[in-house]
Formats: structure tokens, sequence, C-alpha cells
């Protein structure tokens, strides 16, 4: 009996210690190779997506540095993670992702070096992202390049937005509080 009160607690004081992690206890690369601490983000709302180059949901790019042109800054910051996962949609170096968003979309938000956002290399961010015993929420799976995730500006996960969810859409406007 005494061992299987231990496992519970066990089980259970790992599950809660999970479910209070934030963004602010990850790190990764930008494009350009520099470390990023994402707990210079505390006290920012915060949209992360996954993005692609050759991809149809790919112009969402404009509305994106349009949001950031908006609304980004001291209270909301947006950060962009290539990869590769769909269809081989982003096949291009870390170089030749920043040139393209640069000429194209004339993108200033946050890009973060090319990564996996699913599968066995999964990058750890987006394992807290998608797995609900991680980000206490919900479990939201990545479908397709442009998947979108609304951090509050406490580093809370809130919720998932399907790829073809424009990011001008009022769900996300209103969450900024526009």
């Amino acid at each position: 009996m005494k061992k299987l009160l231990i496992l519970l607690l066990t089980i259970t004081s790992t599950a809660v210690m999970a479910q209070d992690k934030t963004l602010y206890d990850f790190s990764a690369k930008t494009i350009d190779g520099q470390d990023f601490d994402f707990s210079s983000l505390k006290g920012k709302k915060v949209l992360v997506v996954n993005t692609a180059s050759k991809c149809g949901y790919t112009p969402q790019y404009e509305q994106l540095q349009k949001l950031y042109d908006q609304m980004g800054g001291e209270k909301f910051e947006i950060i962009g993670f290539p990869a590769n996962n769909f269809m081989g949609q982003e096949p291009g170096s870390n170089d030749e992702i920043a040139g393209f968003c640069q000429k194209n979309y004339g993108v200033t938000f946050t890009m973060m070096e090319k990564i996996s956002v699913k599968g066995s290399d999964q990058h750890p961010l987006y394992a807290w992202l998608t797995e609900k015993d991680e980000n206490g929420v919900e479990d939201a799976k990545v479908k397709w390049n442009f998947q979108k995730f609304l951090i509050d500006e406490n580093g809370k996960y809130v919720k998932s937005l399907a790829p073809g969810t424009s990011p001008l859409d009022a769900e996300v406007t209103s969450w900024l509080g526009k």
C-alpha cells in the first residue's frame, strides 16, 4: 500500500510540474544562430507559428507582418519557426529562409532556426505546445504549416489555431485587445 501511495504521489507531482511549465522554460536559436531565451518575453503575449516557404499558406507571412506592424513591440511578439515536416515545403537553409522572408514579405518579427515540429526529433518547445500533459490545457498536434499557438503575457499556453486561420482573424486581434 505504501509503495502504491508513493507511486501515485510521484505521478501526480510529475503531472503538476509538467503543467507548471511556461514558455519561459524554453530556449532556441534564432535564424541567424543566436541563442534566444524565451524568458526575455515576460509580460508579452506571444503568437508562435510554424512556417514554410513553399506552402499554400505561405502568403500568411504578409498577414503576420501586418499584425506585427500593428501590434508588435512592447506587449506582443510573433515567433516564427520554419519547419520542413509537411511535404518538404521548407527545404531551404536558415540563410535561404531568412532571405526569402525578407525579400518577399519584409519580415521583421523574430524568426528562429529551422526545427522539427513533430516526430521523434520534435523541438522541446513544440512538445510543450502540442501535449496537454506538458501545457496543461489541450492536445494540439501540428496539422500543417502555419498552425498558430497563443501564449499569454505570463508565458502560459492559451490555445492553438488551425493553419488556415488568418493571423488577422478577429479571434487573434480580440485576444490581443484590438
